[in-house]
């Protein structure tokens, strides 16, 4: 083990000092949110028109919500309380989009709900949000204070508008969590065939320059390959901090000076400043923002991250050595530097199938498809980081640490494996893959 350890530290010291290294460790995360900002900034432009129905039976609005049309929506009201399942399936209503409840008692509680047909962009969300706020904001003034509108609104607190499915009012399938879970998953995957890609061109170079044959003279093969695959996922998990700092910072720079919350009680300032701005592409930024920082407000307050983070480690880890065996394996017994290109395909198979496998149990969460997909080694580590993201149901935390189980145990069958095929298979050149070949090599001892 201590041979094991020196190759590792080999391994680290020459991989953190490469220039692609560094580059990446700061490309990587720059990348990563220059692209959301460009998401969050143009994207959504593409015009939505929407017709929405108020339900306001005590006329709190006045049958009216702003002084200049809006050409993405337009309002109707009905003077009478709507039924969930009159609005939903009642032909007469089947022209509106989505529904807006205002009872008597919004102006106290504060709290509004929408239910659309086809769930809106957020930016249509927070369009809708906003242009419904104001207005309560109007009647709130005449109705409790003495104040004018304007400094009214540097005391107010936001309203609470609840979008939900009119197919689903008690929103029992938000997906949102679940896809935080599936990024952890994707990120998971992409260290791996990053660095597993790494351990291949290692090995291969390795082995054809003949600098194998120096390092056997010392360590044993099983060390030598140990070794390397721990350096190597020593120096993938420093980018990944590296990656997690930067990003973190990122977001947060962003959510406190570029995108700040129009709708954000606290910044209400930058309401006011756009109070008299009739361009509309000023307020498209303003639902930009929003949009933004709903994003924002997901991934630092809704996200338990002290559970993902932990167990994210423990599935990265096992998952890596699983692959990372793999990858070794093939660098090992590869007759060439590029003799073992053709296998990595099958590889890269198995890890698109993985991502697809936590893209299913986003959409598919309960299904027995999805109970299965969480205990193979190949897809177990997106799989799981999707169901805990969107939580497990009680009495079924135990899937959790079974899955990890599963993927510990084929991890170090995998490592045994792969110790054969490189003990038999790192001093052969100049000879062809073949599958008879590496079943000879896998029962020799």
């Amino acid at each position: 083990m201590f041979n094991s350890g020196l190759i590792a530290l080999r391994e680290l010291k020459e991989r953190i000092a490469t220039r692609s290294f560094i580059l990446m460790s700061i490309m990587g995360p720059l990348l990563i949110l220059l692209i959301t900002y460009l998401l969050f900034t143009y994207g959504g432009d593409g015009k939505q028109r929407w017709r929405v129905l108020i339900a306001d039976p005590a006329g709190i609005m006045e049958n009216k919500i702003m002084a200049n049309e809006d050409n993405s929506v337009s309002y109707s009201f009905a003077d009478d309380y709507l039924e969930m399942e009159e609005f939903r399936d009642g032909k007469r209503f089947q022209e509106f989009d989505a529904l807006v409840e205002i009872n008597e008692k919004v102006l106290s509680n504060k709290t509004v709900f929408v239910f659309y047909r086809d769930k809106p962009a957020v930016r249509m969300q927070t369009r809708i949000q906003f242009q419904i706020e104001r207005r309560i904001e109007e009647r709130m003034v005449d109705e409790f204070t003495d104040l004018t509108v304007p400094e009214f609104r540097k005391i107010k607190q936001p309203l609470n508008v609840a979008f939900r499915n009119a197919n689903d009012p008690l929103d029992e399938s938000s997906d949102k969590r679940g896809w935080v879970g599936f990024f952890f998953g994707a990120m998971i995957f992409t260290f791996i065939f990053l660095f597993g890609m790494t351990i291949l061109r290692s090995v291969a170079h390795e082995k054809s320059n003949r600098i194998v044959e120096v390092l056997l003279a010392s360590v044993n093969p099983r060390q030598l390959m140990l070794g390397k695959i721990m350096g190597i996922g020593v120096a993938a998990f420093i980018q990944f901090v590296i990656w997690c700092f930067v990003i973190g910072f990122g977001l947060y720079f962003m959510r406190e000076f570029l995108f700040i919350d129009a709708l954000d009680a606290s910044k209400i300032d930058m309401v006011q400043m756009t109070k008299d701005v009739q361009e509309q592409t000023t307020f498209e930024q303003l639902f930009a923002a929003r949009e933004y920082n709903e994003f924002v407000e997901l991934i630092y307050e809704r996200v338990q991250f002290s559970t993902m983070i932990t167990h994210f480690l423990l599935f990265f880890i096992a998952g890596y050595f699983f692959y990372g065996a793999l990858f070794a394996a093939i660098g090992a017994t590869s007759g060439s530097e590029n003799d073992g290109q053709q296998f990595v395909l099958p590889l890269i198979f198995l890890l698109c199938l993985a991502l697809y496998a936590g893209y299913f149990t986003l959409l598919n969460p309960d299904s027995s498809t999805v109970d299965w997909l969480q205990y193979l080694p190949f897809t177990a580590p997106v799989v799981v980081m999707v169901k805990l993201a969107q939580g497990y149901a009680p009495g079924e935390g135990y899937q959790l640490y079974l899955s990890l189980i599963f993927l510990v145990i084929s991890a170090i069958i995998m490592l045994f494996i792969a110790g054969r095929l490189y003990k038999n298979g790192i001093l052969q050149f100049g000879h062809r893959i073949r599958l008879i070949t590496i079943f000879k090599w896998l029962k020799k001892s």
